[in-house]
């Protein structure tokens, strides 16, 4: 299955798994991916992640554990939103002084920048700017 946005594939996976109350979810491997899947980890957003080979495709599988906060019944997911910024018809670039602050830093835009794949705050310590991937809060 050719994917035309695998981005914007990755954080509708994420955001369904959130919405079914799924631990785990998976998705086709990609550098980009796991660079992302590695920040929201950091970020806490969610509890671990691993590459590995899928019996059934030639492609690796990335998996990510989700995080939930609470108790069985009344758990409630860690990641309370998703949004994709640039698309492949419409890509938005922002300045080190343009970078976006998500709901006034409780959230994190993820950039993709010269210097790599790196949340906005980070980006602007380092002063680079750079493509606006993704919204998480």
């Amino acid at each position: 299955m050719i994917i035309s946005d695998p981005i914007a594939d990755m954080l509708t996976r994420i955001r369904n798994a959130n919405m079914v109350g799924n631990t785990m979810v998976a998705m086709p491997n990609s550098k980009v991916k796991v660079a992302i899947a590695e920040i929201l980890k950091q970020e806490g957003f969610v509890e671990e992640y691993e590459v590995a080979e899928d019996e059934k495709s030639v492609q690796p599988v990335l998996r990510l554990r989700l995080k939930y906060v609470g108790e069985r019944r009344t758990r409630k997911p860690v990641i309370s939103g998703l949004e994709r910024i640039s698309r492949p018809g419409r890509r938005v670039y922002a300045k080190r002084k343009d970078i976006p602050w998500v709901l006034s830093g409780l959230g994190v835009a993820i950039m993709s920048t010269p210097k790599g794949v790196m949340t906005g705050r980070r980006a602007r310590q380092l002063g680079v700017g750079g493509e606006v991937l993704c919204k998480v809060w």
